[in-house]
């Protein structure tokens, strides 16, 4: 049976390469003696195994990066996936769902997924290229499962100066050495300085899009709404354990040069706690309060009737 294999496998992979080693060989440990106790002999089907193995692993470490993965049809690696996945991801607008100025020149820019700035990053620079001029930015993560922390560090360093602050630096166990991640001194397009940035969660927030928040967080650059976040701090990869199995393995841990930890496990808190779907009315009504304080300390903006009376219509919606 495969199981046997799997398990076997899977039990090797985690004690060599999960961040914590001591988890990284309970898991295995508990695994074994399961599988050598009978534990999995039962007619289960081969995606049944993969979500009881990923629920016995994660009843061990608690980590929800942890997954264990069945492919029906194993797939070999060629020249063809590079271009198959750049035209997935084009489908998918490469994470970005929705990019709006709301009536009262408010921004709103929805992200549901960080892919790497190679892939992504001129889909970022056009969002805020044409969000540059609005009054205040709602950022909505409560959808974005998560990706990479290249992206996270570009989309960040629109928020921030152009002297480089440190964002996170991220632990390898494999190297036993740390990658820091630092806002970059130039990004290709204005950068969004001195205005309120809003940044919208919910329990589904994770992983990269939790980092994302905690930054903006730590740097008093954003305030946060909603729920707390899922709690996923530690990047990782996936490591074929079987023909028709993979293993997402955690070999890293994220650490705040602030508060020195992370989210893993009790997620990211909010500023203000709303229910998920309650979120945006309360940042929209409070980023509108915001302009309207700003328009009010300069007498020229009364000029544009055009503006002040789309910003009081929404105001009034709100």
């Amino acid at each position: 049976m495969f199981q046997g294999a799997v398990i076997e496998e899977l039990a090797v992979q985690l004690a060599r390469e999960y961040v914590f080693p001591e988890v990284g060989e309970e898991m295995a440990e508990v695994l074994l003696g399961k599988w050598k106790a009978g534990g999995y002999d039962g007619d289960q089907s081969p995606q049944e195994f993969a979500l009881q193995l990923t629920d016995d692993l994660r009843a061990v470490c608690r980590d929800l990066h942890v997954r264990v993965v069945y492919n029906e049809t194993p797939s070999e690696r060629s020249p063809r996936d590079a271009s198959s996945l750049r035209r997935h991801l084009e489908l998918m607008n490469f994470g970005f769902s929705k990019v709006e100025r709301l009536a009262g020149n408010v921004g709103y820019l929805k992200m549901d997924a960080f892919h790497s700035p190679d892939l992504a990053g001129d889909t970022l620079r056009g969002a805020m290229a044409f969000l540059k001029h609005t009054g205040a930015m709602i950022l909505d993560m409560r959808e974005n499962s998560g990706g990479q922390p290249e992206m996270v560090q570009l989309l960040c360093s629109y928020f921030l100066g152009a002297e480089p602050v440190l964002l996170n630096t991220i632990y390898s166990r494999r190297t036993n050495s740390t990658q820091e991640y630092w806002s970059l001194p130039y990004v290709p397009e204005a950068r969004y300085l001195g205005k309120p940035v809003y940044v919208l969660t919910s329990r589904r927030t994770f992983s990269a899009a939790e980092e994302l928040t905690y930054n903006l967080q730590q740097l008093k650059r954003a305030t946060i709404v909603g729920e707390v976040t899922r709690g996923g701090a530690n990047p990782g990869g996936m490591v074929k354990v079987h023909e028709n199995f993979s293993v997402f393995i955690p070999m890293k841990r994220s650490i705040n040069p602030i508060t020195q930890t992370n989210w893993e496990g009790k997620g990211v808190t909010p500023h203000v706690a709303l229910e998920a779907d309650a979120a945006f009315e309360w940042a929209y009504r409070e980023a509108l309060k915001e302009i309207a304080e700003e328009v009010s300390l300069r007498p020229e903006a009364y000029g544009n009737g055009r503006f002040l009376k789309e910003l009081h219509t929404a105001a009034d919606r709100e």
